[in-house]
Protein backbone atom coordinates (compact mmCIF):
# COMPACT_ATOMS: atom_id res chain seq x y z
CA UNK A 1 0.00 0.00 0.00
CA UNK A 2 1.14 3.28 -1.01
CA UNK A 3 2.08 5.84 1.76
CA UNK A 4 0.27 9.09 2.31
CA UNK A 5 2.42 11.98 2.93
CA UNK A 6 2.40 13.81 6.25
CA UNK A 7 3.80 16.74 4.00
CA UNK A 8 2.99 18.34 0.62
CA UNK A 9 5.92 18.26 -2.20
CA UNK A 10 6.41 22.19 -1.42
CA UNK A 11 7.02 21.34 2.25
CA UNK A 12 9.73 18.75 1.41
CA UNK A 13 11.95 21.01 -0.41
CA UNK A 14 14.57 22.69 1.24
CA UNK A 15 14.79 26.16 2.46
CA UNK A 16 16.71 28.77 1.77
CA UNK A 17 18.89 31.32 3.72
CA UNK A 18 17.32 34.58 3.75
CA UNK A 19 19.87 37.23 3.67
CA UNK A 20 19.98 39.56 7.19
CA UNK A 21 20.04 42.94 7.04
CA UNK A 22 24.03 42.58 7.07
CA UNK A 23 24.17 40.27 4.31
CA UNK A 24 24.76 37.40 6.45
CA UNK A 25 22.59 34.56 6.23
CA UNK A 26 20.22 32.59 8.88
CA UNK A 27 18.15 29.34 9.31
CA UNK A 28 14.54 30.90 10.01
CA UNK A 29 13.47 27.63 11.93
CA UNK A 30 16.59 28.43 15.03
CA UNK A 31 13.67 29.57 17.47
CA UNK A 32 12.22 26.41 16.76
CA UNK A 33 15.29 24.26 17.67
CA UNK A 34 16.19 25.93 20.60
CA UNK A 35 12.98 25.91 22.46
CA UNK A 36 12.80 21.99 21.49
CA UNK A 37 16.46 21.25 23.29
CA UNK A 38 15.32 23.57 26.29
CA UNK A 39 12.10 21.18 26.71
CA UNK A 40 13.92 18.08 26.88
CA UNK A 41 16.84 19.49 29.16
CA UNK A 42 14.02 19.91 31.62
CA UNK A 43 12.24 16.45 31.37
CA UNK A 44 15.24 15.07 31.35
CA UNK A 45 16.54 17.14 34.92
CA UNK A 46 13.26 15.93 36.20
CA UNK A 47 14.07 12.32 35.68
CA UNK A 48 16.94 12.27 37.06
CA UNK A 49 16.03 14.32 39.99
CA UNK A 50 13.08 11.49 40.82
CA UNK A 51 16.04 8.89 40.43
CA UNK A 52 18.22 10.55 42.97
CA UNK A 53 15.26 11.12 44.77
CA UNK A 54 14.27 7.29 45.09
CA UNK A 55 17.87 6.03 44.75
CA UNK A 56 18.78 8.36 47.83
CA UNK A 57 15.85 6.64 49.67
CA UNK A 58 17.26 3.50 49.19
CA UNK A 59 21.08 4.09 50.13
CA UNK A 60 20.01 5.89 53.43
CA UNK A 61 17.75 2.84 54.23
CA UNK A 62 20.79 0.32 53.70
CA UNK A 63 22.80 2.84 55.69
CA UNK A 64 20.73 2.66 58.42
CA UNK A 65 20.23 -1.20 58.21
CA UNK A 66 23.80 -1.60 58.50
CA UNK A 67 24.80 0.82 61.57
CA UNK A 68 25.28 -0.69 65.15
CA UNK A 69 21.57 -0.82 66.65
CA UNK A 70 21.51 0.68 70.06
CA UNK A 71 20.70 -0.87 73.34
CA UNK A 72 17.33 -0.88 74.29
CA UNK A 73 16.25 1.23 77.33
CA UNK A 74 16.00 -0.90 80.85
CA UNK A 75 12.24 -1.62 81.53
CA UNK A 76 10.76 0.46 84.45
CA UNK A 77 10.59 -1.72 87.49
CA UNK A 78 6.98 -1.64 88.70
CA UNK A 79 4.73 -3.64 91.27
CA UNK A 80 6.33 -5.57 94.13
CA UNK A 81 9.38 -6.15 92.26
CA UNK A 82 10.51 -2.56 92.11
CA UNK A 83 9.40 -2.43 96.02
CA UNK A 84 11.33 -4.72 97.19
CA UNK A 85 14.67 -3.38 95.24
CA UNK A 86 13.65 -0.13 97.01
CA UNK A 87 13.27 -1.56 100.34
CA UNK A 88 16.42 -2.91 99.90
CA UNK A 89 18.21 -0.14 99.35
CA UNK A 90 16.74 1.68 102.47
CA UNK A 91 17.58 -1.32 104.72
CA UNK A 92 19.66 -0.45 107.74
CA UNK A 93 23.11 -2.27 107.85
CA UNK A 94 25.27 -3.10 110.72
CA UNK A 95 28.71 -1.91 109.68
CA UNK A 96 31.49 -3.18 111.62
CA UNK A 97 35.06 -1.52 111.62
CA UNK A 98 37.07 -3.78 114.45
CA UNK A 99 35.64 -3.69 117.85
CA UNK A 100 32.95 -0.45 116.53
CA UNK A 101 29.66 -1.17 114.98
CA UNK A 102 27.83 1.92 113.21
CA UNK A 103 24.04 1.74 111.60
CA UNK A 104 23.73 3.10 108.26
CA UNK A 105 21.56 2.40 105.02
CA UNK A 106 22.63 0.84 102.10
CA UNK A 107 21.83 4.12 99.93
CA UNK A 108 24.10 5.95 102.09
CA UNK A 109 26.93 3.30 101.52
CA UNK A 110 27.08 4.83 98.22
CA UNK A 111 24.81 1.71 97.11
CA UNK A 112 22.32 2.28 94.02
CA UNK A 113 20.60 0.11 91.40
CA UNK A 114 22.66 -0.90 88.01
CA UNK A 115 20.58 -0.71 85.08
CA UNK A 116 22.83 -2.82 83.10
CA UNK A 117 20.96 -5.92 85.26
CA UNK A 118 17.86 -4.25 86.02
CA UNK A 119 16.62 -6.52 83.19
CA UNK A 120 16.87 -9.48 85.18
CA UNK A 121 14.37 -8.40 87.51
CA UNK A 122 11.20 -10.28 87.49
CA UNK A 123 8.00 -9.83 89.58
CA UNK A 124 8.68 -10.92 93.11
CA UNK A 125 12.20 -12.39 92.56
CA UNK A 126 14.35 -9.48 94.47
CA UNK A 127 14.33 -12.16 97.56
CA UNK A 128 15.38 -14.94 95.31
CA UNK A 129 18.40 -12.63 93.46
CA UNK A 130 19.58 -11.63 97.04
CA UNK A 131 20.14 -15.24 98.31
CA UNK A 132 22.45 -16.15 95.19
CA UNK A 133 24.08 -13.02 95.81
CA UNK A 134 23.08 -11.84 92.44
CA UNK A 135 20.96 -7.95 93.41
CA UNK A 136 20.64 -5.95 90.62
CA UNK A 137 23.20 -3.37 92.58
CA UNK A 138 26.34 -1.36 91.78
CA UNK A 139 28.71 0.59 94.16
CA UNK A 140 28.56 4.19 93.52
CA UNK A 141 32.24 4.76 94.42
CA UNK A 142 32.04 8.92 95.00
CA UNK A 143 29.34 8.37 97.58
CA UNK A 144 30.60 5.63 99.19
CA UNK A 145 34.70 7.19 99.70
CA UNK A 146 32.56 9.92 100.95
CA UNK A 147 30.48 8.27 103.10
CA UNK A 148 33.41 5.90 104.53
CA UNK A 149 35.56 9.10 104.84
CA UNK A 150 32.62 10.78 107.40
CA UNK A 151 33.05 7.16 108.94
CA UNK A 152 36.36 6.80 109.38
CA UNK A 153 35.88 10.53 112.10
CA UNK A 154 33.67 8.15 113.55
CA UNK A 155 34.97 4.99 114.39
CA UNK A 156 39.22 5.00 113.82
CA UNK A 157 40.77 4.69 117.06
CA UNK A 158 44.42 6.67 117.61
CA UNK A 159 47.39 4.49 118.87
CA UNK A 160 48.54 5.08 122.13
CA UNK A 161 52.24 5.33 122.62
CA UNK A 162 53.54 3.15 125.15
CA UNK A 163 54.53 5.25 128.57
CA UNK A 164 56.34 5.49 131.68
CA UNK A 165 53.92 6.11 134.43
CA UNK A 166 56.64 7.00 137.15
CA UNK A 167 53.96 7.78 139.77
CA UNK A 168 52.78 4.47 139.86
CA UNK A 169 56.54 3.17 138.85
CA UNK A 170 55.23 1.26 135.81
CA UNK A 171 55.11 1.25 132.07
CA UNK A 172 52.53 1.10 130.16
CA UNK A 173 52.35 -0.91 127.13
CA UNK A 174 51.54 0.45 123.69
CA UNK A 175 48.45 -0.20 122.24
CA UNK A 176 47.67 -0.05 118.38
CA UNK A 177 45.16 2.48 116.40
CA UNK A 178 42.40 0.69 113.96
CA UNK A 179 41.83 2.73 110.89
CA UNK A 180 39.22 2.07 107.72
CA UNK A 181 41.06 1.32 104.90
CA UNK A 182 38.22 3.00 102.46
CA UNK A 183 39.60 1.22 98.56
CA UNK A 184 39.64 -2.06 100.26
CA UNK A 185 36.37 -1.61 101.55
CA UNK A 186 34.52 -0.45 97.88
CA UNK A 187 34.53 -4.47 96.96
CA UNK A 188 33.05 -5.58 100.96
CA UNK A 189 29.86 -3.03 100.46
CA UNK A 190 29.03 -4.09 97.26
CA UNK A 191 29.02 -7.88 98.00
CA UNK A 192 27.31 -7.52 100.97
CA UNK A 193 24.92 -5.42 99.27
CA UNK A 194 24.16 -7.67 96.61
CA UNK A 195 23.19 -10.42 99.03
CA UNK A 196 21.31 -8.01 101.36
CA UNK A 197 23.44 -9.09 103.94
CA UNK A 198 22.43 -7.52 107.44
CA UNK A 199 26.28 -6.95 108.93
CA UNK A 200 29.29 -5.74 106.86
CA UNK A 201 32.74 -6.05 107.42
CA UNK A 202 35.05 -3.10 106.70
CA UNK A 203 38.16 -3.44 105.97
CA UNK A 204 40.48 -2.43 108.31
CA UNK A 205 44.54 -1.65 108.72
CA UNK A 206 45.83 -1.27 112.24
CA UNK A 207 47.87 2.12 113.12
CA UNK A 208 51.27 1.32 115.08
CA UNK A 209 52.36 3.40 117.65
CA UNK A 210 55.07 5.72 117.20
CA UNK A 211 56.79 4.97 120.59
CA UNK A 212 56.47 1.15 121.83
CA UNK A 213 58.08 -0.65 125.27
CA UNK A 214 60.80 -1.33 123.36
CA UNK A 215 62.14 1.99 121.80
CA UNK A 216 61.51 3.77 125.57
CA UNK A 217 64.31 1.70 126.25
CA UNK A 218 63.70 0.59 129.95
CA UNK A 219 62.03 -2.80 131.24
CA UNK A 220 61.35 -2.14 134.10
CA UNK A 221 61.21 0.65 136.96
CA UNK A 222 59.48 -0.89 139.65
CA UNK A 223 62.21 -0.38 142.27
CA UNK A 224 63.87 3.25 143.67
CA UNK A 225 67.38 2.62 143.51
CA UNK A 226 67.90 6.32 145.25
CA UNK A 227 65.68 9.60 146.06
CA UNK A 228 66.54 12.98 147.09
CA UNK A 229 64.56 15.87 148.53
CA UNK A 230 65.05 19.54 148.63
CA UNK A 231 62.49 22.51 150.50
CA UNK A 232 62.30 25.80 148.58
CA UNK A 233 60.47 29.21 149.48
CA UNK A 234 56.96 29.09 147.91
CA UNK A 235 56.44 32.99 147.76
CA UNK A 236 59.63 33.08 145.48
CA UNK A 237 57.31 32.59 142.11
CA UNK A 238 60.65 33.26 139.46
CA UNK A 239 62.53 31.10 140.95
CA UNK A 240 60.36 28.43 141.59
CA UNK A 241 59.52 28.82 137.48
CA UNK A 242 62.93 28.17 137.19
CA UNK A 243 63.18 25.04 139.30
CA UNK A 244 59.87 23.13 137.72
CA UNK A 245 61.05 24.54 134.20
CA UNK A 246 64.52 22.65 134.64
CA UNK A 247 62.79 19.75 136.17
CA UNK A 248 60.85 19.09 132.86
CA UNK A 249 63.66 18.38 131.10
CA UNK A 250 64.85 15.72 133.52
CA UNK A 251 61.32 14.18 134.33
CA UNK A 252 61.59 10.66 132.46
CA UNK A 253 64.74 10.85 130.93
CA UNK A 254 66.10 7.03 130.25
CA UNK A 255 69.52 6.53 131.16
CA UNK A 256 70.61 3.73 129.51
CA UNK A 257 72.71 0.94 130.90
CA UNK A 258 76.36 1.81 130.64
CA UNK A 259 75.89 5.49 129.33
CA UNK A 260 76.80 8.74 130.33
CA UNK A 261 74.62 11.27 131.85
CA UNK A 262 75.30 15.41 130.98
CA UNK A 263 73.05 17.76 133.17
CA UNK A 264 73.92 20.74 130.85
CA UNK A 265 72.99 18.49 127.53
CA UNK A 266 69.95 17.29 128.85
CA UNK A 267 68.80 20.72 130.25
CA UNK A 268 70.06 22.92 127.73
CA UNK A 269 71.42 26.05 128.11
CA UNK A 270 69.33 28.12 130.54
CA UNK A 271 68.91 31.52 128.52
CA UNK A 272 66.03 34.16 128.57
CA UNK A 273 64.47 32.69 125.00
CA UNK A 274 63.95 28.82 127.29
CA UNK A 275 61.71 30.74 129.22
CA UNK A 276 64.11 31.27 132.41
CA UNK A 277 63.22 34.45 134.57
CA UNK A 278 65.58 36.04 137.09
CA UNK A 279 66.16 35.17 140.32
CA UNK A 280 68.54 34.09 143.67
CA UNK A 281 71.63 33.11 142.24
CA UNK A 282 75.53 32.76 143.81
CA UNK A 283 78.16 34.73 142.13
CA UNK A 284 81.32 34.85 143.67
CA UNK A 285 80.49 34.25 147.25
CA UNK A 286 77.55 36.42 147.64
CA UNK A 287 73.65 35.72 147.26
CA UNK A 288 72.48 38.44 144.23
CA UNK A 289 69.97 37.89 141.09
CA UNK A 290 70.56 36.37 137.87
CA UNK A 291 68.87 35.08 135.21
CA UNK A 292 67.77 31.73 135.78
CA UNK A 293 68.68 31.19 139.47
CA UNK A 294 67.16 27.90 141.09
CA UNK A 295 68.69 25.69 138.54
CA UNK A 296 71.61 24.26 140.96
CA UNK A 297 68.92 23.05 143.43
CA UNK A 298 67.57 21.20 140.74
CA UNK A 299 70.93 19.88 139.76
CA UNK A 300 71.83 19.18 143.60
CA UNK A 301 68.85 17.31 144.08
CA UNK A 302 69.14 14.70 141.28
CA UNK A 303 72.76 14.79 142.69
CA UNK A 304 71.79 13.55 145.82
CA UNK A 305 69.27 10.58 144.82
CA UNK A 306 71.75 9.66 142.15
CA UNK A 307 74.12 9.45 144.80
CA UNK A 308 71.94 6.93 146.80
CA UNK A 309 71.39 5.38 143.36
CA UNK A 310 74.89 4.26 143.20
CA UNK A 311 75.32 6.02 139.58
CA UNK A 312 78.95 6.29 139.54
CA UNK A 313 80.03 10.35 139.63
CA UNK A 314 82.54 11.44 136.48
CA UNK A 315 82.33 15.25 137.81
CA UNK A 316 80.62 16.87 140.35
CA UNK A 317 81.42 20.75 142.40
CA UNK A 318 80.45 21.93 145.03
CA UNK A 319 78.88 25.59 145.54
CA UNK A 320 81.84 28.57 146.10
CA UNK A 321 79.50 28.67 149.38
CA UNK A 322 77.54 26.19 151.36
CA UNK A 323 73.62 26.00 150.59
CA UNK A 324 70.60 26.72 152.54
CA UNK A 325 69.01 23.63 151.08
CA UNK A 326 71.37 20.86 151.42
CA UNK A 327 73.01 18.65 153.90
CA UNK A 328 76.85 20.32 153.47
CA UNK A 329 78.35 17.76 151.37
CA UNK A 330 75.67 16.94 148.77
CA UNK A 331 75.43 19.79 146.38
CA UNK A 332 76.41 19.83 143.14
CA UNK A 333 76.61 23.37 140.78
CA UNK A 334 75.92 23.97 137.43
CA UNK A 335 76.38 26.64 135.61
CA UNK A 336 76.17 26.27 131.34
CA UNK A 337 78.29 25.82 129.99
CA UNK A 338 81.79 25.56 131.83
CA UNK A 339 80.44 23.55 135.16
CA UNK A 340 78.86 20.54 134.42
CA UNK A 341 77.29 17.69 136.31
CA UNK A 342 78.28 14.01 134.52
CA UNK A 343 77.17 10.85 135.70
CA UNK A 344 77.13 7.74 134.45
CA UNK A 345 74.70 4.33 134.81
CA UNK A 346 77.06 1.59 135.81
CA UNK A 347 74.18 -1.30 135.91
CA UNK A 348 73.60 -3.69 132.90
CA UNK A 349 70.10 -2.37 133.29
CA UNK A 350 68.88 1.05 132.26
CA UNK A 351 67.57 3.83 135.17
CA UNK A 352 64.68 6.55 134.27
CA UNK A 353 64.87 9.94 136.21
CA UNK A 354 61.86 10.65 138.23
CA UNK A 355 61.34 14.67 139.08
CA UNK A 356 58.55 16.05 140.94
CA UNK A 357 58.59 19.78 141.84
CA UNK A 358 55.59 21.37 144.00
CA UNK A 359 54.51 22.50 147.38
CA UNK A 360 58.03 23.64 148.30
CA UNK A 361 59.81 20.67 147.65
CA UNK A 362 61.91 19.16 144.96
CA UNK A 363 62.04 15.69 144.81
CA UNK A 364 63.49 13.29 142.62
CA UNK A 365 63.72 9.00 142.42
CA UNK A 366 65.58 7.48 140.20
CA UNK A 367 63.59 4.04 138.89
CA UNK A 368 64.76 1.00 137.19
CA UNK A 369 65.63 -2.89 138.74
CA UNK A 370 66.43 -3.41 141.91
CA UNK A 371 70.16 -2.11 142.80
CA UNK A 372 72.55 -4.91 144.07
CA UNK A 373 73.37 -2.90 147.38
CA UNK A 374 71.61 -3.22 150.72
CA UNK A 375 72.56 0.22 151.89
CA UNK A 376 74.24 3.26 150.59
CA UNK A 377 75.51 5.56 153.20
CA UNK A 378 77.18 9.35 153.02
CA UNK A 379 79.79 10.14 155.17
CA UNK A 380 81.49 13.41 155.65
CA UNK A 381 84.68 14.35 157.38
CA UNK A 382 85.42 17.95 158.47
CA UNK A 383 89.35 18.69 158.07
CA UNK A 384 89.62 22.37 158.36
CA UNK A 385 87.30 25.45 159.40
CA UNK A 386 87.94 28.33 157.93
CA UNK A 387 86.71 31.55 159.50
CA UNK A 388 84.69 34.31 157.47
CA UNK A 389 85.77 37.60 157.24
CA UNK A 390 83.45 40.87 157.59
CA UNK A 391 83.23 43.50 155.61
CA UNK A 392 81.67 47.45 155.74
CA UNK A 393 79.92 48.93 153.11
CA UNK A 394 79.25 52.93 153.68
CA UNK A 395 75.66 53.23 153.04
CA UNK A 396 74.53 57.47 153.06
CA UNK A 397 70.94 57.01 153.36
CA UNK A 398 71.35 55.30 156.77
CA UNK A 399 72.17 57.60 159.95
CA UNK A 400 76.11 57.68 161.50
CA UNK A 401 75.95 54.84 163.73
CA UNK A 402 73.29 52.65 162.25
CA UNK A 403 74.62 49.26 160.84
CA UNK A 404 72.61 46.85 158.37
CA UNK A 405 73.25 43.25 157.84
CA UNK A 406 73.21 42.75 154.29
CA UNK A 407 74.70 38.76 154.11
CA UNK A 408 75.52 37.15 157.12
CA UNK A 409 79.01 35.54 156.84
CA UNK A 410 79.44 31.94 157.47
CA UNK A 411 82.89 29.65 158.02
CA UNK A 412 84.11 27.82 154.95
CA UNK A 413 85.38 24.03 155.18
CA UNK A 414 87.62 21.58 154.26
CA UNK A 415 86.37 18.10 154.46
CA UNK A 416 86.63 14.63 152.55
CA UNK A 417 82.87 12.82 151.60
CA UNK A 418 82.31 9.11 151.63
CA UNK A 419 80.30 7.03 149.78
CA UNK A 420 79.92 3.41 151.40
CA UNK A 421 77.77 0.18 149.83
CA UNK A 422 76.57 -2.79 151.93
CA UNK A 423 75.82 -6.02 151.22
CA UNK A 424 74.03 -7.27 154.39
CA UNK A 425 76.25 -5.62 157.06
CA UNK A 426 79.66 -6.08 155.02
CA UNK A 427 81.04 -2.94 153.89
CA UNK A 428 82.19 -3.65 149.68
CA UNK A 429 82.78 -0.84 148.16
CA UNK A 430 83.56 2.67 149.19
CA UNK A 431 84.29 6.41 147.31
CA UNK A 432 85.77 9.03 148.61
CA UNK A 433 86.40 12.68 147.45
CA UNK A 434 87.65 15.78 148.42
CA UNK A 435 85.27 19.00 149.02
CA UNK A 436 86.21 22.95 149.52
CA UNK A 437 83.51 25.50 150.23
CA UNK A 438 85.16 28.78 151.02
CA UNK A 439 83.92 31.03 153.66
CA UNK A 440 81.09 33.49 153.28
CA UNK A 441 81.66 37.05 153.70
CA UNK A 442 79.97 39.28 156.01
CA UNK A 443 78.53 42.21 154.62
CA UNK A 444 77.52 45.39 156.90
CA UNK A 445 75.82 48.39 155.34
CA UNK A 446 77.17 51.45 157.67
CA UNK A 447 75.22 54.37 157.88
CA UNK A 448 77.41 57.62 157.17
CA UNK A 449 74.49 60.49 156.67
CA UNK A 450 74.74 63.21 159.84
CA UNK A 451 71.36 64.74 159.26
CA UNK A 452 69.80 64.41 162.49
CA UNK A 453 66.51 63.77 160.16
CA UNK A 454 67.87 61.32 158.59
CA UNK A 455 65.17 57.84 158.48
CA UNK A 456 66.41 54.34 160.17
CA UNK A 457 64.91 51.70 158.12
CA UNK A 458 61.21 50.11 159.60
CA UNK A 459 62.85 46.38 160.12
CA UNK A 460 65.43 44.43 158.36
CA UNK A 461 65.36 41.73 155.74
CA UNK A 462 65.41 37.98 156.58
CA UNK A 463 68.28 36.21 156.53
CA UNK A 464 68.77 32.66 155.70
CA UNK A 465 72.04 30.76 156.38
CA UNK A 466 73.25 27.41 156.04
CA UNK A 467 73.29 25.51 159.57
CA UNK A 468 76.89 24.98 160.95
CA UNK A 469 78.12 21.25 160.62
CA UNK A 470 76.89 19.49 164.14
CA UNK A 471 80.85 18.41 165.39
CA UNK A 472 82.19 18.09 161.84
CA UNK A 473 81.11 15.02 160.57
CA UNK A 474 77.72 13.97 159.03
CA UNK A 475 75.55 11.06 158.19
CA UNK A 476 72.96 9.51 155.72
CA UNK A 477 71.69 6.33 154.56
CA UNK A 478 69.31 4.52 151.74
Amino acid sequence: MTGVPLSSPSDSKPSRPSAGPSGGTRRTDSGAVYLGLAGGLFVASAVLGGAYFFLGNDGATASAATAEPRAPEPPALRGSAASALDAALAAEVEVKAGAITHRMRWSELGIEADPDELSRLGENDAAALARSGALPVRVNREKAVAALTALKGKVDRAPIDARLDLEARAIAQEQPGTGIDVLGSLGRIEGAARSASPTLELATVALPARVSRETLGIEDISHVLGTFKTNFAVADKERNFNLKLAASKLNGYVLRAGADFSFNDVVGNRTEKEGYKVAHVITAGEMVDGLAGGTCQISTTLFGASFFAGLEVIKSLPHSRPSTYVTLGLDSTVVYPTVDLTMKNPYDFPVVIHYRVTRGEAMVEILGKKRPWDKVVFEREVEEEVPFASTERPDETLPIGYISLDQPGFNGYKLIRYRKFFKGKRLVKTDKWKLEYKPVTEYLRVGTNADPLAEVPAEERQHHMPKAPKQGNGYLAQ
